[in-house]
């Protein structure tokens, strides 16, 4: 199984178009700050298998763990500009984490790293334990209007997404007041709202569809504009609330000095891979949406949504641990 790297350089720099035909003479590295078998290493080693079977261009995935995923940022940004180390990052490291006072990052996101191109989202589902008393968004929030601090959610942690979409979800629903549960991990938390200890959660839909399908847990929407493969029958939560439409993406960076012919060339051979006819069954089959963010978009996105989650920790006084 190819292996993948991350690609760095200034988070804030847009990624201009390829200027000339650059073409890997060696193998490109793609760090991934997270274990084999996550949505991280997933699209990267789709991609990098991609490439090599439609290029030919040798590419290694390589799994570099630890300090939530940053190990593998700070690789990439401290990796020679010349487009053959890049990486994965996520939202949670940059546009959440920049955000969320105490969060530790061993790297200037904006002056180390710059953005190459987005590869994939995947939506968020409110799921809740099987014998909650609310089996609807609009019965959910009448139950903690009358309920004030008695409906509790799961986290993976203070200041993680999870905890930022629900508190996201308690603002726009009316200001709702939940009761924070953080554990380290998304399994032991999605343990406990089966086991009926908390609430809610808000969980990739890629990682709960299998407990929803067996009755787990009862999911009452997906924080999205358009149904899943992986639950094509949820309804969607933006119907109720439009503004929750929240996705995490995963996106490839480089070191900050590399040039923007190099940036282009990467772009377009990364985009390209993951919209590869051959993978639309393999994207359906993991939740995940093809984003086809270029350098500029992905840029955009970056800040925008740096944007919205900085208002829901300054609303909802969010620290990381």
């Amino acid at each position: 199984m190819l292996r993948r790297s991350l690609i760095a350089a200034p988070l804030l720099l847009a990624a201009a178009p390829a200027l000339a035909q650059w073409i890997p003479k060696q193998p490109i590295k793609i760090l991934v700050g997270y274990a084999p078998g996550g949505t991280a290493d997933i699209a990267a080693r789709l991609a990098a298998e991609t490439i090599q079977k439609r290029h030919g261009y040798p590419v290694i995935v390589e799994n570099k763990t630890g300090a939530g995923g940053f190990i593998a940022l700070k690789a990439v940004a401290q990796a020679a500009p010349d487009g053959y180390t890049v990486g994965i990052g996520i939202m949670g490291q940059l546009s959440v984490g920049p955000v969320v006072p105490g969060s530790q990052i061993p790297l200037d996101l904006d002056k180390d790293l710059v953005p190459i191109c987005n590869l994939v989202g995947v939506p968020m589902a409110l799921v809740v334990r099987p014998d909650a008393p609310f089996k609807t968004i609009p019965e959910l929030i009448a139950y903690a209007k009358a309920n004030p601090g008695k409906v509790s959610y799961a986290s993976t942690g203070n200041g993680s997404t999870n905890q930022l979409a629900a508190e996201f979800f308690a603002a726009e629903s009316g200001g709702l007041k939940f009761l924070h549960v953080p554990y380290r991990g998304g399994a032991p938390a999605i343990a406990d709202i089966a086991a009926g200890q908390v609430d809610l959660f808000f969980a990739n839909i890629s990682e709960v569809s299998g407990l929803i399908n067996s009755g787990k847990v009862r999911a009452l929407a997906l924080a999205a504009k358009r149904p899943s493969p992986l639950a094509p029958d949820l309804p969607l939560l933006t119907k109720d609330i439009a503004a929750l439409d929240i996705s995490n993406w995963f996106g490839l960076v480089g070191p900050a000095a590399l040039p923007a012919d190099i940036r282009g060339a990467l772009s377009k051979l990364f985009l390209g891979a993951i919209a590869d006819p051959a993978n639309v069954s393999v994207l359906a089959q993991r939740g995940l949406v093809d984003l086809q963010q270029d350098g500029a978009a992905f840029t955009a996105l970056i800040k925008a949504d740096r944007e919205r989650w900085a208002k829901v920790v300054k609303q909802g006084n969010i620290k990381a641990e």
